[in-house]
């Protein structure tokens, strides 16, 4: 049984420790002193992700073993979070993110088991897995010593809303980065001898299809800065982007869109120069509603009197690494929403809900 008052204190704790992405060793150590309380045995990978085992020995069947997942850095504001309980919701004080993402999935974890082990109940063989860096292109996790993590199967606590919304789609992401180089010039005493790395830029930018394309595909172009003094032409200016899509083909064809524009402004342009890098950071995936970990969130739900809900996401977590990693996961709601903004918020039913749903799957029913 979930003790609320506990779990909103876990979370609020959680969330006043500083962890922005390469910053969660403290949050890290609150985590392993928890879960070591109640018996987990807590190792470090050489990355600093975090891996607790209860119940795991060397015979244990890979497919017996739950994972439980969710990361430990947030993003930024996110140093000084005040959390404040309004009623049925906990916010910031306006000026940080809350943190929810994802410190109501690892505070959901931490009293899900913690509910288990105390009740003397039976309970599956889990390890529990919290990354570093999720938030600045999924890092822990592609770090992630993976000769550690013993299970197969994995509930990632990553999603908007409630626990019962189920990703069932992620897509492929491109990251983008472009140096445009002009001829800088002093801009008062010779600017006609300068070419305007904004201009060529600018060009750039307005030419390429941004924001929502359609249901799988979206662009976006979201740094810019360059120059250096505001009486020089500026010679270089940095841009970083990135497209993402549910449809491998899709990708490519933006990607080239993407391509022939940089060929046609640096045309446009005589004398500049536009240098793109791309790199996939994350594959996409999908998730079958036959695969057991599915099956088994599913019914954990059934038994909390819950409906499902698949959705799909333009968003990674961990999940995509974990997949290409040969870990079936699920990403699964964490009552967080507004994520990433100032405005977040978690929704306290929801999170004792996710708590539930954690303890729902740990637990071995009677009998069973």
């Amino acid at each position: 049984m979930i003790n609320a008052d506990s779990l909103v204190d876990t979370f609020c704790t959680l969330v006043a420790i500083d962890s922005p992405s390469g910053e969660e060793r403290q949050v890290a150590a609150y985590i392993a002193e928890t879960v070591q309380a109640i018996g987990f045995e807590v190792k470090q990978d050489n990355y600093g992700n975090l891996i607790a085992s209860k119940g795991v020995t060397e015979d244990t069947p890979s497919e017996d073993i739950l994972i439980l997942s969710a990361h430990m850095d947030t993003v930024e504001p996110g140093r000084g979070v005040v959390p404040v309980i309004n009623g049925e919701e906990i916010v910031s004080q306006g000026d940080t993110v809350l943190g929810g993402d994802c410190k109501a999935g690892v505070a959901a974890i931490l009293e899900g088991v913690r509910g288990v082990v105390s009740s003397g109940s039976s309970y599956r063989p889990v390890q529990l897995v919290f990354t570093k860096e999720e938030e600045i292109g999924l890092v822990g996790a592609k770090n992630l010593d993976y000769s550690m993590i013993r299970g197969t199967r994995a509930v990632v606590f990553d999603g908007e809303g409630g626990p019962n919304f189920l990703t069932e789609a992620s897509p492929t992401y491109l990251r983008i980065d472009i140096r445009v180089v002009g001829r800088g010039a002093h801009a008062g005493v010779e600017p006609e001898k300068g070419l305007s790395a904004v201009t060529v830029a600018a060009a750039l930018v307005l030419g390429l299809p941004l924001g929502r394309i359609d249901e799988e595909t979206t662009m976006n172009i979201g740094i810019i800065h360059g120059g250096f003094a505001r009486n020089a032409v500026p010679e270089i200016v940095q841009i970083e982007g990135e497209i993402r899509s549910h449809s491998r083909g899709k990708l490519a064809k933006y990607q080239n869109i993407l391509r022939q524009q940089v060929k046609r402004v640096t045309d446009a342009y005589p004398g500049s120069t536009i240098e793109m890098e791309e790199f996939i950071e994350f594959e996409g995936y999908q998730v079958s509603p036959s695969d057991s970990i599915v099956i088994d969130v599913i019914a954990a739900l059934s038994n909390m009197g819950l409906d499902y809900y698949f959705v799909s996401s333009g968003g990674g977590t961990d999940g995509n690494i974990f997949v290409l990693n040969g870990i079936r996961s699920v990403v699964v709601g964490m009552a967080t929403n507004g994520a990433h903004t100032v405005r977040e918020f978690v929704r306290i039913p929801e999170l004792i809900q996710a708590a539930e749903l954690c303890e729902q799957l740990v637990s071995i029913p009677s009998g069973g």
